[in-house]
């Protein structure tokens, strides 16, 4: 199991992007940790399970930029 512990000021999509490769995938994180769904903004020192991800066909028809 991965995880992923959050620095002060984390939001949920920029954790997504940065650990999971995408901004669209900012919703499965949120459900592999709703016990943290009353954040918007993250303190430091709090772990996240990230959940496994394969290859989504929802980031295809993105541009580049945004993959």
């Amino acid at each position: 199991m991965k995880t992923y512990t959050t620095s002060q000021g984390d939001m949920w999509d920029m954790i997504a992007h940065k650990t999971l490769g995408s901004i669209s995938l900012t919703d499965k994180l949120m459900m592999a940790n709703r016990r943290y769904l009353n954040f918007y903004t993250f303190p430091a020192g709090i772990v996240l399970t990230l959940p496994e991800v394969k290859n989504e066909s929802s980031i295809e028809g993105l541009p580049p930029w945004k993959r």
